[in-house]
């Protein structure tokens, strides 16, 4: 089934892509999709990398406030 765009912008950035890629405006616009597809599919979660952060920071020893106390003004 055929694609028309009708955004003139749309239209400027895949010509642009294609000039680019040196391909057709139909192979640029099918490149972006799988590459915004892509990006999509690997994307790591906020969540996720989040928690690689937390179980560094929890993976440390704790230290209190009157353990540093003694140390800054022992």
């Amino acid at each position: 089934m055929p694609l028309n765009i009708r955004s003139e912008a749309v239209n400027q950035l895949a010509e642009r892509l294609a000039a680019r890629t040196h391909t057709n405006k139909t192979d640029a616009v099918r490149i972006a999709l799988e590459h915004e597809l892509r990006r999509l599919d690997e994307a790591v979660p906020l969540r996720e990398r989040l928690r690689a952060l937390q179980e560094r920071v929890l993976s440390r020893p704790t230290t209190g406030l009157a353990v540093c106390r003694t140390r800054v003004f022992g």
